[in-house]
């Protein structure tokens, strides 16, 4: 295959990638935000779409919400799907998340937080954290912040969105210090193996490729991805 070499690359792109140090983001914590991408029960810990790989970047997270704080952070914006009961994403996902049930709460280890006060909870009824959500008017109210950190699931589907949205909003706005920094550690995606995908009659998604290709297509737009 001619990707062969590219994979081969993206394999060590992606083992390589620099640290996430809080030196050089720096500056007033005044202007920092964590965003979390549905760090909920629903993909954590049980329901259709809960996933292993989910669960185990949750002591990662709960890591970096404490450094955060403890640098002085006090922005955390909890981006979480909150469905509608007939939610049209339903046509492509198992109904998850359904607004008022237990999938649809933050996950433990991050509401036993001690700061978890702070919390900015934001219910999105899709795998957009910016369409039909109090995202912009969140962003509008408080300008000055312009280094997001972003962390959750999935890594291509709702982290990708919010990511790019992110990049995309300070370049049309010509926001040349803004900066969009994703942990490769604190973020993670599903793996669905082609012969199960087969058997239930969906789509095969391989997890471990697929984490690495949206971590790199970020990184391509002007994403800094670290570990």
């Amino acid at each position: 295959m001619s990707s062969i070499p590219f994979l081969d690359w993206l394999s060590r792109w992606a083992d390589d990638l620099p640290p996430l140090d809080w030196d050089t983001i720096g500056g007033d914590p005044a202007r920092v935000a964590v965003l979390s991408l549905d760090m909920v029960k629903g993909f954590c810990d049980s329901g259709p779409l809960a996933s292993p790989r989910a669960a185990a970047i949750v002591p990662a997270v709960v890591d970096l919400f404490r450094e955060a704080h403890q640098r002085g952070v006090r922005h955390f914006l909890l981006l979480q799907d909150t469905h509608e009961p007939d939610a049209v994403e339903f046509d492509a996902y198992p109904p998850h998340c359904i607004a008022g049930s237990e999938e649809s709460e933050t996950i433990a280890e991050l509401n036993n937080l001690p700061f978890s006060n702070l919390f900015t909870v934001i219910p999105k009824n899709t795998i957009s954290s910016h369409v039909g959500t109090a995202l912009d008017a969140w962003l509008e109210q408080h300008p000055q912040v312009n280094t997001f950190i972003i962390v959750g699931v999935c890594t291509d589907i709702c982290v990708y969105q919010a990511a790019l949205y992110l990049r995309v909003r300070a370049n049309v706005r010509r926001e040349r210090e803004a900066r969009i920094i994703v942990p490769a550690h604190c973020v993670q995606t599903y793996d669905l193996p082609v012969e199960t995908a087969e058997s239930l009659g969906a789509l095969p998604h391989d997890g471990d490729l697929l984490h690495r290709l949206f971590l790199y297509h970020m990184a391509l737009n002007g994403v800094a991805v670290v570990r």
